[in-house]
């Protein structure tokens, strides 16, 4: 019996790349670096905004200073405009309060900042009683660790094996399986049914009610 859900963000919940991608893009234009059409961005998220940033700089451009430059201004610019396209996906809402109406404990985790996963949430889902929100904290390490995961479980009082985790990406999957939980795949987001097979996905899903078969 599943007694927890946890999600992933980016590309489970939501639909934030437009938001991601343009933030980024301006990032680079600024300093005169090639920017990516947004197509490219869900190739090279899920790991944090530090690996994006780095990811999107030309190989030749790549170090760590300069990533850092072009994540501060990425990531200032995106706390200002992480809401002006991104939407929740369809049935995502649905799916939420069902849940809830069942009484299943729901979180989310994400390696987006944690002040703008809070944010995203807040402004997408303000009916929501998410038990946890968090994104990249210094207190645990980005996923696929399953430190976040196990944290969560314990707050809600439910075992690994009770807790579900859906998300959209081998990052998503792999933690799942490392923390012992279900992991379901988002097929709707950013990757695809292949690479969530590939990671270990349970089972992929095309829709976000689909989840309901699996409590």
């Amino acid at each position: 019996m599943i007694k927890l859900a946890i999600f992933d963000l980016d590309g489970t919940l939501a639909d934030t790349i437009e938001d991601l991608a343009g933030a980024v893009n301006r990032a680079l234009a600024r300093r005169g670096f090639p920017t990516h059409d947004v197509g490219s961005y869900k190739l090279m998220v899920g790991n944090g905004f530090r690996t994006l940033s780095m990811k999107a700089l030309p190989e030749a451009a790549r170090s760590d200073a300069l990533a850092a430059e072009i994540h501060a201004a990425a990531a200032a610019d995106y706390d200002k405009h992480c809401l002006d396209y991104t939407r929740p996906y369809p049935g995502i809402v649905e799916l939420l309060d069902e849940l809830s109406s069942r009484g299943i404990p729901l979180a989310v985790l994400s390696n987006k900042p944690n002040a703008q996963a809070v944010k995203v949430v807040a402004g997408l889902f303000p009916a929501v009683p998410f038990l946890l929100v968090r994104g990249e904290t210094p207190d645990f390490p980005r996923k696929p660790d399953p430190a976040s995961a196990l944290d969560t479980a314990r707050r809600a009082g439910a075992r690994p094996e009770e807790t579900a985790y859906l998300g959209d990406s081998d990052v998503d999957m792999r933690t799942a399986r490392a923390a012992g939980m279900l992991a379901l795949g988002a097929g709707w987001g950013f990757r695809g049914a292949e690479e969530l097979a590939a990671a270990g996905a349970a089972a992929v899903l095309e829709s976000p009610r689909e989840m309901l078969r699996f409590l």
